[in-house]
């Protein structure tokens, strides 16, 4: 498996973890009752609960569109410097934007997701024959 995979399947694993970190937060802040049944009663999440909504959809939107990339370099088999720069800097700037985003820390987290949309960015480059 190429690092561009693997890095895509630890994307893949770091939202399996937040997953769980955010549905065991509503599990605590809404109970498991009510969060099994329809929700149409139980209104906002607030606080750690509404922070970890946050970062799943956050984290959610850069997968929608740094996976596809993955997808396509590996298909035409395109493994380059800057595929694989891009993909370094889209997982661990990602790791270190949930541990931020988690951690409820202001100012640097935003600098991360930057950094995320330029590794994606990178691979886009990559593919379109631009980076070489």
């Amino acid at each position: 498996m190429s690092i561009e995979l693997r890095l895509l399947a630890y994307s893949v694993a770091l939202l399996i973890v937040l997953v769980l970190i955010q549905a065991t937060a509503g599990v605590r802040s809404k109970g498991a009752i009510p969060l099994a049944n329809n929700r149409d009663d139980i209104g906002p999440a607030t606080g750690f609960h509404a922070r970890m909504l946050r970062v799943v959809d956050n984290h959610r939107e850069g997968l929608v569109m740094f996976a596809p990339l993955i997808l396509i370099a590996a298909t035409i088999h395109l493994s380059n410097s800057w595929t694989l720069l891009g993909t370094r800097m889209f997982f661990y700037s990602r790791a270190a934007h949930a541990v931020w985003y988690v951690a409820g820390l202001p100012l640097v987290r935003p600098i991360f997701w930057v950094i995320g949309v330029a590794g994606t960015i990178l691979v886009l480059l990559a593919l379109l024959g631009i980076l070489k």
